[in-house]
């Protein structure tokens, strides 16, 4: 008799609060995605202030990705949604969405929201994949080279009911850097 592979896909994540301790390995894929990146300040002051962040490993303990988001009434905020390059693509992105679905039913918020640049199109086909629409534009929202600013995509998803089951998303998909 042969022995017969069952690869587990997909390979075995986890996802745990973020803590200041994590910024060292958060960092470089945060500079890897981003032109402009977030700064260190950025992430510390957001874990201090208490949004709800969590980092993603795989079963070997290497960082793929990381969220960070805020808290609103009846609403969560997405402000940082991170899959690190070489990680690109394999479902990472969708696996944190739907963390943070999740997340979101258990506070009662019935919204989630996210802003993205009008420029990444990678990012918004994988957000209006998972159900998020497009609602409006914040103009000259993100840096841009040669000093100019890039307007941002406002994309709102409705999070179903807490008693609700499966994800709130619909289709697969995977997140770039968002």
């Amino acid at each position: 008799m042969s022995a017969q592979l069952n690869p587990v896909w997909p390979p075995a994540r986890s996802l745990v609060a973020m803590g200041v301790q994590h910024l060292d390995a958060v960092m470089p894929i945060e500079t890897a995605a981003y032109e402009f990146p977030w700064s260190r300040g950025n992430f510390v002051d957001s874990l201090a202030t208490g949004y709800p962040a969590q980092v993603l490993f795989d079963a070997q303990g290497v960082l793929l990705g990381y969220f960070v988001a805020m808290l609103g009434v009846n609403e969560w905020h997405l402000l940082n949604i991170t899959v690190a390059p070489g990680g690109q693509g394999q479902g990472h992105g969708r696996f944190m969405l739907d963390r943070i679905a999740v997340l979101c039913r258990e506070q009662r918020a019935a919204t989630l929201w996210l802003e993205v640049r009008e420029s990444n199109l990678r990012a918004r086909a994988v957000y209006a994949r998972y159900g998020f629409t497009a609602v409006g534009i914040r103009r000259g929202y993100y840096p841009a080279a040669q000093s100019r600013r890039e307007d941002a995509a406002v994309m709102r998803l409705l999070v179903p009911d807490a008693e609700s089951t499966g994800s709130a998303g619909t289709g697969a998909a995977e997140t770039g850097a968002a």
